[in-house]
């Protein structure tokens, strides 16, 4: 009989505000230390031992996954200034390969990157922020070998396959040229926090780079990124709740960037170039839901700013595709995604339609601007998902691509799929997206797996997962609740689950679960919950709050040492937070944190079975944090459940790198919640 790891204590003095903590596993923080790495090494040994009888099931399970997923496959292709772009897998390889081909995709295709080939010898590797120069000769992109989101860029001749000398550490990877093809501006990071905090540009052949821009704020990020009209260079200042953007003509990249409108505390805005106007998309005016308005090129000061689609209680505006006749506004009413198609003339003002509650609908790859073409996505719960061309004069549509689920087994009228919604507290009126096979019976003695997400107003929508299916199949139930610190219902309803009121996000999703036991899609012996990261910290305050209505959860690199992080500016990402979480530095929400804070509230008492997961490289969510947490809970529950944690060690906060590398993960995800009920095939 093997016995689980117990981590040492040292017991370490936390002090703030005359309120002190004692936490006796704050040495973790230092990987340095050497019982650091032992400790995480014997976790995952335990996790290995323990689920080692599930080692086949859970191979079974991968090459189940595995299987329904087309090998050779290859993205639907998008024109860019002249070329036809292409990403395709080919059998047997983890990494993508790029292509493309000009003018017409009867021509030969010419390679840009093998990502097997860049990606041998590394335990972990990522290619992002592919940028083609105007003339189509050079390429900058950023690659990732940690895990911890830190790029370095590089710049290749394209028709040589030569690399220039130009190398760029610490960076967010992404990169925007110049209309001169020789300059390229970059956002660059902060070595110790990882904040994105200057633009530079960089000439190729020159030695040193300018600094054209630095956020000393540090709770703001920056990014650079060139408008799709091609006129403008344009950097972007963001917190969660003020935006400020900075623009300069991309065809004087050794101009003066220009401030489109200085920032304002609360004032959030995004910008778009079309013709002689910025199209801006703002919560100006308490507009909570955010309203469209535009501003002449050179009167750019927001009292010029005028009206073009008012803001609506009802209606949440995202995000807008502007083309050459037609403006489209993706909006979200009532819970539900909606295409608006406008002709800039006003002769046409129409949705598109869709007739379901629980779907996902998007506008995708819409980089040409002289075209009657739009690109949208579309799936569903029991519906794979289709990228669709829309002629909008004409309102005919093309599905270019429906995905494939291999295997043969797979009918989506196999599968039943509706929105419910549960009573919170508070009396608000909860949402929830649910799936399970036809034939399933609600009495009670189904499994069920809950899950969230919950901050950032970040909406996670009712989408399709072949890897589901593999849960779907063995007769679980799954359930998404739509709880408050998302966007599902509007930004109110994001408003409504951060700061002070972050607790809706909590009791939101326990409500759900007692919905769902009272209504017997699901009893306590069978119901389980999941989330990551923000989803982690929602998982961790739930259990402590009610854990009994659970008999198993699963947390995803989780955030729950809220207090200890939030007090920490040396961390990546801290002080982008406070708007977010709240600045402990002020009582108020030290105490309110202190309150939820997973760590900080484990219990004497009984808690579900349990897997945590986390990366030893993650700049998210750092390892200490669920480590510290699986070790306080092995000391302080009085239960003989299941506690795992589980660490890659060589990945960062989204995990294994690879096409098929995360699906054993989500392998041994499931088998965990499988070995609870009994499936073991």
């Amino acid at each position: 009989m093997i016995n689980p790891p117990v981590a040492k204590k040292i017991p370490h003095q936390l002090e703030q505000h005359g309120d002190k903590r004692i936490d006796n596993y704050f040495w973790m923080k230092d990987r340095e230390h050497p019982e650091v790495i032992d400790y995480l090494n014997a976790e995952n040994t335990y996790c290995d031992a323990k689920m080692g009888h599930t080692k086949a099931f859970q191979n079974d399970l991968f090459e189940e996954m595995k299987a329904r997923i087309k090998e050779d496959d290859s993205s639907v292709p998008y024109k860019y200034n002249g070329y036809w772009y292409i990403t395709k897998f080919e059998k047997g390889k983890d990494y993508p390969i790029y292509t493309r081909k000009k003018d017409t995709l009867n021509n030969p295709e010419e390679l840009l990157f093998d990502c097997n080939k860049m990606a041998e010898g590394e335990s972990y590797f990522k290619l992002a922020g592919i940028s083609i120069s105007p003339d189509n000769k050079k390429v900058s992109y950023g690659i990732d070998t940690t895990g911890r989101r830190n790029y370095t860029i590089h710049i290749k001749n394209i028709a040589s396959d030569t690399l220039e000398k130009d190398r760029v550490l610490n960076t967010t990877g992404s990169s925007s040229w110049a209309n001169d093809n020789q300059t390229l501006f970059y956002t660059k990071k902060d070595e110790v926090t990882l904040r994105a905090y200057q633009i530079y540009s960089h000439k190729l052949g020159e030695h040193e780079d300018k600094l054209v821009f630095e956020e000393e704020d540090e709770t703001f990020g920056v990014t650079v990124y060139k408008s799709k009209s091609r006129k403008y260079i344009i950097i972007a200042c963001y917190s969660t709740l003020t935006n400020e953007y900075h623009i300069l003509n991309a065809n004087k990249p050794n101009g003066k960037f220009e401030v489109f409108q200085p920032r304002v505390r609360g004032l959030e805005y995004s910008i778009s170039h079309y013709n002689e106007h910025f199209y801006i998309l703002t919560n100006k005016d308490k507009a909570t839901n955010f309203k469209l308005m535009k501003c002449l090129e050179k009167h750019r000061a927001i009292k010029d700013w005028q009206d073009v689609i008012t803001h609506r209680n009802d209606v949440l505006i995202e995000n807008i595709d502007i083309f050459k006749d037609f403006l489209v506004v993706s909006e979200r009413s009532n819970g539900l995604n909606k295409i608006r198609i406008k002709r800039w003339d006003n002769t046409q003002d129409y949705y598109l339609p869709f007739n379901n509650e629980t779907y996902t609908a998007y506008t995708t790859t819409n980089i040409e601007f002289d075209t009657e073409i739009l690109r949208y996505g579309y799936n569903a719960l029991t519906t794979p998902a289709s990228v669709i061309e829309f002629n909008m004069r004409t309102k005919t549509k093309t599905v270019l691509k429906e995905q494939e689920v291999l295997g043969g087994k797979f009918k989506k009228e196999n599968y039943i799929s509706e929105r419910i919604w549960a009573t919170a507290d508070d009396g608000v009126k909860i949402p929830m997206s649910v799936v399970y096979k036809k034939g399933i019976k609600k009495d009670g003695n189904n499994p069920l797996l809950q899950y969230a997400y919950g901050s950032y107003g970040a909406t996670v929508d009712p989408y399709f997962s072949t890897i589901r299916l593999s849960l779907l199949d063995r007769g679980f139930i799954y359930v998404i609740v739509h709880v408050r610190g998302g966007e599902y219902l509007g930004r109110q309803w994001y408003e409504d689950g951060k700061l002070l009121h972050k607790k809706n996000t909590f009791t939101d999703f326990i409500a759900c679960s007692i919905h769902l036991v009272k209504e017997h899609y699901t009893s306590s012996k069978h119901l389980y919950a999941m989330g990551g990261s923000a989803g982690g910290l929602l998982i961790g305050a739930v259990i402590n709050q009610a854990s009994e209505l659970y008999n198993g959860v699963i947390a995803a690199v989780p955030f729950v040492d809220v207090v200890t992080t939030m007090l920490d500016d040396s961390i990546p990402l801290t002080t982008g937070e406070y708007d977010e979480w709240g600045n402990p530095n002020e009582i108020l929400y030290y105490n309110y944190m202190k309150s939820y804070s997973p760590y900080d509230n484990v219990k004497a008492k009984d808690y579900p079975n349990m897997l945590v997961t986390t990366g030893l490289n993650d700049s998210q969510v750092q390892y200490w944090e669920p480590a510290k947490w699986v070790a306080k809970l092995r000391d302080m529950k009085t239960d003989s459940n299941q506690l795992y944690l589980k660490t890659n060690m060589d990945a960062g906060h989204a995990g294994a790198s690879g096409r098929f590398a995360s699906l054993k993960e989500n392998a041994e995800e499931f088998a965990f919640l499988f070995d609870l009920e009994g499936i073991s095939s």
